[in-house]
């Protein structure tokens, strides 16, 4: 998997104490409910590999947790943003989110991200200057790394909304040209809602960095980051994050392997 330089590894395994004094009771986990098979809202509860794995290390801690559902990503990302959620697990590292969030320096697994478009509609693409003067949609909150973000804010014309599905009904009613989403979850709402046949994801990937937890800046419980960094490794080493990884894949009927993405140089 892709790592990160030397020096950003420092600054985003890095610990800010919080503003107030508080101790950690107990440290709360959330995620994006809409994102199998890394993390999903089932109805019930939020599960997925990234929770698994969340789990797993906390537990082996001993760290006192809660994983809880508190609605669509945007509302996770500002429970972090105050601390209310302690925990993200998973997300893509980005600058804009290193300002309240501080990261594990272990990946837990890459994210393959992809344009997705109507099977009649289809279009040439080879990189993202393909997407330049058509109309986009992402889901709200999400972010892709790799330098594709900066792209998309510098280039190109793009509207958001609460979840995936609602984009590719708008892609299927013609209302816009393309989907930016995670390669997984989009392929595992296709084939749920028998619409594989309507759309393609396109190749190559937007981008295919990797996937780390997090923890907020303005969280007590963010003194535990260097001991969740280092029981991740240690999964890590022993084949735990991929094992977990393929065993939830199964479990939704997508395959757990990704392309090396080769984005071309925006110009």
């Amino acid at each position: 998997m892709k790592t990160f330089l030397p020096a950003l590894l420092l600054a985003t395994v890095a610990v800010t104490t919080p503003a107030r004094g508080a101790e950690c009771a107990k440290l709360v986990v959330s995620a994006d409910s809409d994102y199998a098979p890394l993390h999903w809202y089932d109805g019930k509860r939020l599960t997925g590999a990234s929770i698994e794995i969340a789990r797993r290390a906390l537990t082996a801690l001993d760290i006192p947790f809660e994983v809880r559902y508190v609605g669509p990503f945007h509302r996770v990302l500002k429970d972090a943003e105050t601390g209310e959620v302690a925990m993200v697990a998973s997300l893509k590292n980005t600058p804009e989110r290193q300002q309240y969030l501080a990261y594990t320096s272990t990946p837990l697994f890459a994210n393959p991200i992809a344009v997705f478009v109507a099977r009649d509609r289809n279009f040439t693409y080879t990189g993202w200057t393909d997407l330049i003067g058509k109309r986009g949609a992402i889901t709200l909150g999400n972010q892709f790394g790799g330098g594709f973000d900066e792209f998309l804010r510098a280039n190109l014309k793009i509207e958001s909304a609460q979840k995936a599905y609602m984009n590719f009904s708008k892609l299927d009613a013609g209302s816009i040209d393309y989907l930016v989403t995670g390669y997984y979850s989009g392929m595992i709402y296709l084939r749920e809602s028998n619409q594989s046949d309507r759309f393609v994801a396109l190749q190559p990937y937007v981008s295919e960095t990797d996937n780390f937890i997090a923890m907020s800046r303005a969280s007590p419980c963010v003194k535990y980051l260097p001991r969740i960094n280092a029981q991740l490794e240690i999964m890590q080493k022993r084949g735990e994050l991929r094992a977990v990884l393929e065993r939830y894949a199964a479990e939704v009927k997508v395959e757990a392997h990704v392309v090396k993405a080769t984005p071309p140089s925006p110009k």
